[in-house]
């Protein structure tokens, strides 16, 4: 089985789904993904059912109105838009904050569910996650998932730590520093016992 055909059992057509989001959207460019599924395109990936997107401000009514007439439910929200069939796990976040607007500059194509399409780079998706981290109106548990998703990160490109909260940096360098130290103690021990 692929990758699509997995996620397609999983999430109740969820691959489906996003394949005629992205048709959607590349009707309305520019656009690129964001969140979960656009770090899985630089580290490795863990499963996720929240597709975040960004698109052109001015063009987000038109991709509503395209998501409606082909099934989707549309909620809209002070800082979001969410799109979703009922009988689908795939839920459709496009940000309405202005802050992603640049995203679009940097973003380059990559394959995710079978489908090319544009992903922020690395250090836009940094930023966006770090956004999202650090609003307190946000969830606790969105907000945890952002924090993972940027350890996720910094595990796999230690060069961009700097661009990522210290608070979470030396979390991150703690463990990396204990797991050495275990390593270390662990040798000696079967060394001393031989």
């Amino acid at each position: 089985m692929t990758v699509a055909e997995i996620y397609e059992s999983v999430t109740s057509g969820g691959a489906s789904d996003f394949a005629e989001v992205v048709a959607v959207l590349n009707r309305n460019k520019p656009w690129c993904l964001i969140g979960g599924p656009a770090v899985n395109c630089y580290v490795e990936p863990v499963y996720t059912v929240d597709v975040d997107l960004v698109v052109v401000a001015t063009n987000l009514s038109q991709i509503e109105r395209e998501l409606e007439a082909a099934g989707f439910n549309v909620a809209r929200f002070e800082h979001s838009t969410n799109a979703q069939r009922l009988s689908s796990k795939l839920n459709v976040q496009f940000t309405a904050d202005p802050r992603y607007q640049s995203f679009f500059a940097n973003a380059t194509e990559r394959e995710v569910l079978e489908a090319r399409v544009p992903v922020a780079s690395l250090e836009d998706i940094i930023r966006g996650k770090v956004w999202a981290w650090q609003d307190p109106a946000g969830r606790l548990s969105r907000r945890k998932k952002d924090e993972l998703d940027l350890v996720r990160i910094a595990e796999a490109y230690p060069q961009l730590r700097a661009l990522i909260p210290n608070e979470i940096v030396l979390d991150f360098v703690h463990t990396e520093q204990s797991q050495c130290a275990t390593k270390v103690r662990d040798r000696e021990e079967a060394i001393a016992s031989t």
